[in-house]
Order: structure tokens, then C-alpha cells, then sequence
């Protein structure tokens, strides 16, 4: 009776960008050939051929690979028959559970001829399990290689998602390079002006749920693209959400900045993904056309810091929730209404006041009217100060002028240093490339290869470390910059306030600080903090 035989093959990226990449040795047909005739010279009968093609050596859930598993199982064949073992599979787990224990429990021989591995032979064993080593080491090192490569990308400033954000379009001439969708692009703009003016999340989604705007996932398919929302069912059309809404306000791909490298992998062997820490995310300035402008986004990222619910009333925001703050205990002020002949009159009072794991002194309330009043003189006699030609000359410019010229200094001495370390890097990588020809060559042994590899990435590893603390020193150099511009922009919209709206306090306000009234005089310390230069 002759001997049955299951045939496999399996072709991926990992094998086509091979060191010689016109060796066409390893093709799917190729390797059926080959194994067709030498399976015929054996005298063995041919029950299947199965075929894996584009995946990975390390992936076990193949099509293909679990249908002769099954053949295996069930013992429809005797032999299975592969070019290399490392086309079974590259990982030692699956070479050590199937070849070294399942096969031999159903009574089923492995056969690779390149390498010469054959469990009937067993005083080969070794040699499998070296080689199934040195393949997973393969595995790991094209997976390090991968990811450098792909990390040094995203430092270059290219997009590498599959699918550009909503509002944008990938470039036909580069699919690394993010282009304006004018469509989606207005809708944006929407969210953030409605959200600026004190419209929350809700009130936001259900705008265009009632106008029947499509969500971002709905308009992508729209246009032909192939993304599909997770959480979408199947054929139904998505709503859009809070969640929704919240992500696109958070998004800087929308102030021209690219935010990548957010999640990854356990490992090449276990693709369950994770958020990485946010000092590990790769930040990327200016690399493609804005949609949202700087004054409008700092606005927008400053509301989320006193992001309070709505009056269940009226809809409405109070415009100094989550504004003010006690300064005996820091408990934040909440509004409230005490009922008179006269009518309601509105209130903010210490919330430390009431918890029960805090005892705070500062119990009197003061009149919203009354602080309002406050806040709203103090704005104004900072535009008085601004337009004083005078006062703007000695306060304003001076101050640009010294910030200027201390940062630029600044920054030009951490690009040096930015540039240097990434000379470095390249200099590791190249080393690291060559040493590893080196090894696929048999110069240096797998022992030393591995020696020098540790060395190579702790090595490029300090270096990226440092690199992003630079970034980090950067942009806070850059916000100051920014703090300045757009303080200048907040001080000439306006020449004069007669009244405070919540977008208002939102551009002038960082916090409002109330200490205890003091029983002497009967005065009471108010700080107000704001988010512009203080021309004081």
C-alpha cells in the first residue's frame, strides 16, 4: 500500500523581500513542483495539495494549514510533505506541539527535503529543533526590522494608517500624504464652532443625526473605501455618537499634526493590541494642510478642562462652570438658586463646604451677578491696557521680543542635538543591517549576532528616548510662542466687553480662585487666572 501523502506550501511578504529578490525559488509554484516530483520518485500518493499564500510563518490559523491538520487528525494521510520546515511554520511552539507530539500520536510522518528534516529519522530530532529555533529567531528579527522601519516613517512625518481621518483624503500621487475633503472637511469645522459656542456632545451628534449626515465610517463606504466600523451591524448605517463627536475634538491630525505609533502589538506571535503610554506615541508637526485653526482648537482643548453637563432646564452651560475654585480647600464653586419675593437669584458656593470627608472654612457664597461683575471689569481694563499704545510698546512687545530670542536660541541648539542623535540611529541601523548579513552568512555565529543586536538596540533605544524629550522641550517652546500670538488675536477681536458669554470666559479665563471673606473690612480675595498674557 502506498504511502499517502498531503503536500504543503506557503509563500509571504516575510519570504518575497528576501535578500535576493529575484530568486524566484521559493513561488507557490516552485515549491509544488518540486514536491511533486520528488514525492513521485518516493513511489507516494498524492491526496491533497494545500496552499497558504501572503501568510505568515508564524501564523497558525491559516486556511489551508488547519485543513491538513484536520486531514492529519482524522488520518486520511500518512506523510506531510514540505519544501523546508520553516514553511510548516516558523514558529517553535507549532513545530513542538505538531511535528514532535501530535504527528507521532497520529501515527504521521514529517518530510521537509531542502533540510532534511524527517521524524522517522530520530537521530534528527536536534537538527528540527535547532532549525525551528533559528527560524523564530528569523521571525523576531523581522519583526524588530519592521517595526524600526515603520517607527522611522512615522518620525519622517508619513501618514501609514490604512484609512485617512474623516475629513481628509489620502494623495493619489502619495498614499503617505494627507489632502482636504472639502465635504467632510465642513462638517469638522461644524463640530468645532458648535462645540466652542457651548454645544456638548449630544446636542452635537443629535444636530446631525436629524440632518441626516453621515458618520464618518458610512461616508468612507460612501466614497468607495472598504473601511468598516467595528461596531457597526451588518448593512445598517451608523449613527453618530458622543464617542464620536469626542474623538474628532481631541484629534491634532486637524491642526496639521500627525499622532501615530498610539497602539501595538504584544509580539510578532501575539497579536492582541494595546495602547501604548502617551510619552511612547510618535508626534508629527505640520505635515499636512490644517483644518481647524490654532485660536479655534486651544479654545476647544481649554472648554475640556471645565467641561460641565447642561442645565436640565434649559440646555445651557452656566459660563463660569467649573471655572471657579475655592482657594481655602480647592473644591470647585458650584452654582445654585435660592428662591425671593423678588424672584430667583443665582449663587456659587464652596462644594467642600458639604462633602463629608472635608471640612472647609470658606462657607460664604457669593452672587453670580456680583462676580460676573468682577470678572468681566477686570477683562476690560486688560483691553484698556492693550490698546494704550504705550503700555502695549513697554508690556507686549518687550516681552515677544525677549521670548523670541531666548527660544530661538533654544531650539536651534535641541535641532542640533536632534539631528546628531538621529545620525546616530541611522549609523546603529546600518551597522545592524550589515551584521546581520554577517550572520545569514556565517560569519559571525547566532551567539554573537545576538550579543551585538542587544547592544545595537539598547543603544538606539537610549538615543530615541532622548529624542523625544527634545520633541517634548520643543513644542512646550512652541506653545509659548503660540500663547503669545493668540493672545494678541483674543485681545483684537475685541476693544470692549459690555457682557460675559461662556465663549468669552473661555478665550480670557483659565480659573477664578475665591478665598474667605474677611471679617474686618468684610472684602474677600478673588484671583482670576487667565489663559492670555497678563499686561498687569
Amino acid at each position: 500500500m502506498k504511502n499517502r501523502v498531503d503536500i504543503y506550501t506557503r509563500l509571504s511578504d516575510e519570504d518575497r523581500y528576501k535578500k535576493n529578490k529575484s530568486d524566484d525559488s521559493e513561488s507557490i509554484a516552485n515549491q509544488k513542483s518540486m514536491l511533486l516530483k520528488y514525492a513521485l520518485e518516493q513511489g507516494w500518493e498524492v491526496i491533497n495539495v494545500y496552499s497558504d499564500d501572503d501568510y505568515s510563518g508564524a501564523d497558525s490559523n491559516r486556511p489551508q494549514f488547519q485543513k491538513l491538520l484536520k486531514d492529519c487528525e482524522n488520518g486520511v494521510v500518512d506523510i506531510v510533505l514540505c519544501k523546508t520546515q520553516s514553511r510548516f511554520s516558523r514558529d517553535m511552539e507549532v513545530v513542538e506541539r505538531y511535528i514532535h507530539n501530535k504527528f507521532i500520536e497520529w501515527g504521521v510522518r514529517f518530510v521537509s527535503i531542502v533540510d532534511n528534516a524527517d521524524t522517522a529519522n530520530k537521530g534528527n530530532k536536534k537538527s528540527r529543533q535547532i532549525n525551528g529555533l533559528v527560524n523564530e529567531w528569523y521571525l523576531e528579527d523581522l519583526s524588530d526590522n519592521i517595526r524600526n522601519s515603520l517607527q522611522n516613517r512615522r518620525e519622517d512625518g508619513l501618514f501609514l494608517g490604512s484609512f485617512a481621518p474623516y475629513g481628509y483624503i489620502k494623495d493619489p500621487d502619495n498614499k503617505n500624504k494627507l489632502l482636504i475633503d472639502p465635504i467632510a472637511a465642513e462638517i469638522v469645522r461644524e463640530i468645532f464652532n458648535l462645540y466652542k459656542s457651548g454645544v456638548g456632545y449630544y446636542n452635537i451628534a443629535t444636530t446631525l443625526n436629524k440632518r441626516g449626515i453621515l458618520t464618518p465610517s458610512n461616508y468612507k463606504k460612501e466614497n468607495g473605501s472598504k473601511y468598516v466600523c467595528g461596531k457597526a451591524r451588518f448593512k445598517e448605517k451608523t449613527k453618530w455618537s458622543q464617542d464620536t463627536i469626542a474623538k474628532i475634538l481631541r484629534n491634532e491630525v486637524y491642526i496639521g499634526n500627525l499622532v501615530q505609533g498610539v497602539k501595538t502589538y504584544v509580539s510578532y506571535k501575539n497579536h492582541k493590541s494595546y495602547i501604548k503610554p502617551k510619552n511612547e506615541w510618535t508626534y508629527s508637526y505640520g505635515t499636512h494642510e490644517p483644518i481647524i485653526d490654532m485660536e479655534t482648537w486651544n479654545m476647544v482643548q481649554s472648554k475640556f478642562k471645565s467641561r460641565t453637563r447642561a442645565s436640565r432646564t434649559t440646555g445651557e452651560v452656566y459660563l463660569l462652570s467649573k471655572k471657579v475654585y475655592c482657594k481655602d480647600c480647592g473644591s470647585v464653586f458650584n452654582r445654585q438658586v435660592y428662591r425671593t419675593k423678588e424672584g430667583n437669584v443665582p449663587y456659587m458656593k464652596c462644594k467642600g463646604v458639604k462633602l463629608a470627608n472635608r471640612v472647609c472654612s470658606n462657607r460664604e457664597s457669593i452672587r453670580c451677578e456680583k462676580l460676573e461683575k468682577i470678572i468681566l471689569d477686570e477683562l476690560n481694563k486688560q483691553l484698556d491696557l492693550y490698546y494704550n499704545v504705550d503700555e502695549l510698546e513697554r508690556l507686549y512687545v518687550l516681552q515677544k521680543k525677549s521670548l523670541n530670542s531666548s527660544s530661538l536660541l533654544k531650539k536651534e541648539t535641541l535641532n542640533n542635538e536632534k539631528q546628531m542623535l538621529q545620525e546616530k540611529i541611522d549609523k546603529k541601523n546600518e551597522h545592524y543591517k550589515a551584521l546581520y548579513e554577517d550572520k545569514l552568512e556565517g560569519i559571525i555565529t547566532q551567539e554573537d549576532f545576538i550579543m551585538f543586536r542587544e547592544k545595537f538596540l539598547n543603544e538606539i533605544e537610549e538615543y530615541k528616548k532622548r529624542i523625544k524629550i527634545i520633541d517634548e522641550e520643543l513644542k512646550s517652546l512652541k506653545s509659548k510662542e503660540e500663547n503669545v500670538e493668540s493672545s494678541r488675536e483674543v485681545f483684537e477681536k475685541y476693544r470692549h466687553i459690555n457682557k460675559l458669554t461662556k465663549e468669552i470666559v473661555d478665550e480670557f479665563v483659565d480659573v477664578v480662585k475665591i478665598g474667605k471673606i474677611n471679617k474686618e473690612d468684610n472684602s474677600r480675595d478673588i484671583d482670576i487666572h487667565l489663559n492670555i498674557i497678563n499686561l498687569d
